[in-house]
């Protein structure tokens, strides 16, 4: 049974097109002129239990407000969202002890405290016992080292250290989805990867589904098996990583080295993108040759020294997707 469902989901927002100077400042609070916008037209999908999902898509493509959606903080224009069978936003109260959310620009740390007091305002929130909480916060301190800074006031926590306190805090009250908006922006090079590996962690260990939106794809190619990539409020690609890989990037790239320069090195199956001294770089569909037996050709032929296969990259395969999919 998927522990999210979605159907037919969609948001519209009433905004008001600004006008400008004084004239336009009094048209706009006596008579503004108002317009509908979707963010979200009519998306379908489930979400097993377990699974590390990303969401990505272009500024402005409607994941932050799907994210809101399924966490009930914005209700639907239409459609339905059900978590584990309960609609966020009829039963909000049962479905947010189930939901563990972090934004990476937002903070629910109380800022001039603690990071252990905050942790236990949202004990007393959630009404976690103790010894569920005193577990948690043992696990916790086994993947991120959260006991290093449980005594620091937030305000004096760096960025990295104050990530790891929201995502300790999203995770006291023992949630069953995570849900993570943009959680490495911003971080370094180590405090990013601390991230990553928590994330893998506690979905290894403790079933946590996993919903992420980002912008990083490398946190997309570390973390999920999935994707959902959405672009004007829709859904264009649904699928694991390397069945979209497969199906949207075919093309792969053989590099040789030849022992001594070659005027012309030709290949009717592969096309020949670059030349630079010794190196030559062919193009070939995997789906009308292999690798091997292209290599095999250019042996019989030319005296190769050394040579490498590059595989498409999930950033080139989303770069096309966005292309495709613009308006």
């Amino acid at each position: 049974m998927a522990i999210i469902e979605v159907e037919t989901l969609y948001k519209e927002f009433t905004v008001v097109k600004k006008k400008e100077g004084l004239a336009g400042a009094f048209m706009n609070l006596f008579r503004p002129e108002k317009r509908k916008v979707t963010a979200v037209k009519g998306i379908d999908f489930s979400i097993e239990r377990g699974e590390i999902v990303g969401f990505i898509g272009p500024n402005g493509a409607g994941k932050s407000t799907t994210i809101k959606l399924l966490s009930g903080i914005l209700h639907p224009t239409s459609g339905t969202v059900r978590i584990e069978g309960i609609s966020p936003h009829k039963d909000r109260i049962s479905v947010v002890k189930k939901l563990g959310v972090v934004f990476g620009q937002r903070s629910q740390l109380h800022w001039d405290r603690k990071l252990g007091d905050s942790f236990h305002l949202l004990k007393m929130i959630y009404q976690i016992d103790d010894a569920t909480y005193n577990n948690n916060l043992r696990v916790l301190n086994e993947v991120i080292k959260i006991n290093e800074i449980i005594d620091i006031p937030v305000r004096m926590l760096s960025l990295g250290q104050r990530m790891r306190g929201d995502l300790a805090a999203a995770l006291l009250h023992s949630p069953s989805i995570l849900f993570l908006d943009e959680p490495t922006i911003g971080l370094d090079a180590e405090a990013k990867h601390s991230i990553r590996k928590f994330i893998t962690e506690i979905n290894r260990r403790k079933g946590v589904t996993v919903i992420l939106t980002t912008h990083d794809l490398d946190d997309v190619e570390e973390l999920c098996s999935r994707l959902i990539v959405l672009n004007n409020g829709k859904i264009v690609e649904d699928a694991p990583i390397e069945s979209l890989i497969e199906k949207l990037a075919p093309y792969r790239v053989l590099v040789i080295e030849t022992e001594t320069a070659e005027e012309c090195i030709l290949h009717p199956m592969a096309e020949v993108i670059g030349v630079s001294g010794h190196k030559v770089w062919f193009r070939f569909d995997k789906k009308r040759i292999t690798a091997a037996q292209l290599i095999a050709d250019l042996i019989k032929l030319y005296s190769i020294k050394d040579l490498s296969v590059q595989e498409p990259n999930i950033e080139d395969v989303i770069r096309d997707v966005y292309k495709s999919t613009s308006l």
